[in-house]
């Protein structure tokens, strides 16, 4: 079986070796070690070191050095709009405070599909709407890429770093 063992960053893949293209949701884009296939039959093993989160746009490299890019299927959402812009960090607040991943856009917040949660949204006022579209939800902040540093090193600004 073909093996793949690192992911390549949208803004670093070589469009030349793009050889087929996987469309994952959400959940299936979050994974360390798995069999998939791509939408052109490509068939191989994710083996990455860590779970890693699969961007739209990032390319997985094969063994072979050939590329799967990675797209963001079409899920049900919920857009979460208000009237005033000022209503929308409050409304962000409430999602967050469940711990439920979250798309920030300038005008909307986006959220996988949850009565119970499209409920709560409505009670405190936000306009809503069931949209079909990938979902990009922000990275939580203590995850980030490395980018040859020690993740976990940080100055606190007394000369300890």
């Amino acid at each position: 079986m073909i093996h793949a063992t690192s992911i390549i960053r949208r803004e670093a893949v070589d469009e030349d070796r793009i050889v087929d293209i996987i469309t994952l949701d959400h959940g299936d884009r979050h994974r360390r070690r798995i069999v998939l296939h791509a939408d052109g039959g490509t068939a191989f093993l994710l083996d990455l070191g860590k779970a890693d989160v699969l961007e739209d746009g990032d390319a997985i490299r094969l063994d072979s050095g050939w590329l799967v890019r990675v797209r963001a299927a079409p899920e049900r959402l919920i857009a979460v709009r208000t009237d005033d812009p000022l209503d929308l960090p409050t409304l962000a607040w409430h999602i967050g405070n469940r711990h439920v991943p979250a798309e920030i856009a300038r005008d909307a917040i986006y959220i996988a599909y949850d009565h119970v949660l499209l409920d709560m949204l409505q009670g405190l006022g936000a306009t809503t709407e069931i949209v079909e579209r990938p979902f990009r939800p922000v990275r939580g902040a203590y995850h980030h890429h490395e980018h040859g540093r020690d993740p976990h090193h940080h100055s606190h600004g007394d000369g300890h770093g």
